[in-house]
């Protein structure tokens, strides 16, 4: 059975911004599909902010397996209705991954419960990412180390629960350090924060980037277990 991943991008820098445009003239979304669209496990729609109930009705998110997450700015016009309706849908089982600048969007702070706050600067510096976990399923063909050319630095400290799994951890040429890939369970749902991907730079088109999208994707999907019960319950034993 296919996992049915929806990718949201607030769809703002790339129609406003001509450079960004330049580097991504179909939306971040389209790149990021694209990349997953490479596993013929994986079935992609994507969803912007501008579209009816900001691209996520319920219909969509109950057929969601796993929900990529970009946004930047416009994290303010997100409503807070459909932040919870996306909170209770991770914890009842669906994934999410989180990118970029989406550290600091309502749904990512909500999960956390934290400010998700780093230094940052934008300087074209080069980032070298390190595999800290390489046994985990996010980490499957990826190298030891591997360097996007340029990108955005996150710095810590980095204002986030500590990850239950922590999968990259990136060095920048700036002298920056970041805990950038993290994994997070919550409740029957799974977290992935994955920090590279600033919209001025061709991140998404990276195939090592694209492996790991792939990789959180089967990750982050529901195992296929049945929901927990809670409440009043028959004792397991006389």
């Amino acid at each position: 059975m296919k996992i049915n991943v929806t990718v949201w991008n607030e769809y703002v820098h790339e129609r406003t911004e001509e450079a960004i445009g330049q580097v991504y003239p179909h939306g971040l979304h389209t790149a990021i599909a694209e990349g997953l669209a490479m596993d013929d496990e994986l079935e992609i729609r994507t969803a912007t902010l501008d579209q009816p109930e900001q691209g996520l009705p319920q219909s969509v998110l109950d057929t969601t397996d796993v929900l990529f997450w970009w946004g930047h700015k416009a994290h303010d016009q997100v409503d807070d209705e459909l932040v919870e309706r996306i909170a209770r849908r991770v914890r009842d089982g669906m994934g999410i991954v989180v990118l970029h600048s989406g550290h600091y969007s309502k749904v990512f702070r909500r999960l956390m419960g934290t400010g998700c706050r780093s230094k940052w600067w934008e300087l074209d510096d080069k980032e070298r990412i390190f595999t800290v976990l390489p046994g985990h399923p996010i980490a499957a063909g990826i190298p030891e180390s591997f360097t996007l050319p340029v990108e955005e630095t996150y710095c810590e400290h980095f204002d986030i629960p500590t990850p239950d799994e922590l999968v990259f951890l990136s060095w920048f040429s700036g002298g920056g350090v970041l805990r950038s890939g993290c994994c997070y369970h919550y409740g029957n749902g799974k977290i992935f924060y994955f920090q590279p991907g600033h919209e001025a730079y061709p991140t998404y088109y990276d195939a090592t980037i694209r492996q790991i999208l792939r990789n959180a994707a089967h990750w982050a999907a529901p195992n296929g277990n049945p929901p927990m019960t809670y409440g009043q319950h028959d004792r397991f034993e006389n």
